[in-house]
């Protein structure tokens, strides 16, 4: 049975602000991907390398559900490696002039054949860093 990831932080930011920063190309560059083609509109394909020269792994994902101020759910799949995919769904509710960030990434299994980069311990480690450190970070600066 595939147990989703789920990570969870309080940011103290304001739910407007965090969902910008979720949804707006221009702000994920800032403390997530640089993803030129993202555009808010269920259906669109987006596809992005992580940051550096190297462009080691292309990511690809499709919007698939969008609750404004709420929910972003999204596919995630590697191409080059397979027609595997899996759904990554942010959800953020507000809590008291702070804002709760739950992601709930689901299927990973999907991809463990792929090697230890795509191991469910490096996609927990991936993600407490980008909310925990780097979407946090950026918006309580």
């Amino acid at each position: 049975m595939d147990i989703p990831i789920t990570v969870q932080f309080k940011i103290n930011a304001p739910i407007e602000k965090v969902w910008k920063a979720l949804t707006n190309k221009d702000e994920m560059k800032n403390w997530y991907f640089d993803i030129p083609d993202f555009e808010l509109e269920v259906g669109k394909q987006f596809n992005f390398y992580e940051p550096g020269d190297e462009k080691k792994y292309h990511h690809q994902g499709e919007i698939l559900e969008i609750i404004s101020r709420q929910k972003l759910k999204h596919s995630w799949s590697y191409p080059e490696f397979s027609n595997e995919k899996t759904t990554v769904n942010w959800e953020i509710q507000p809590a008291d002039g702070e804002t709760i960030v739950t992601l709930i990434h689901e299927n990973i299994d999907n991809f463990k054949e792929f090697g230890e980069n795509f191991s469910r311990e490096s996609f927990t480690e991936g993600w407490n860093g980008i909310i925990g450190q780097s979407l946090r970070q950026y918006l309580e600066k």
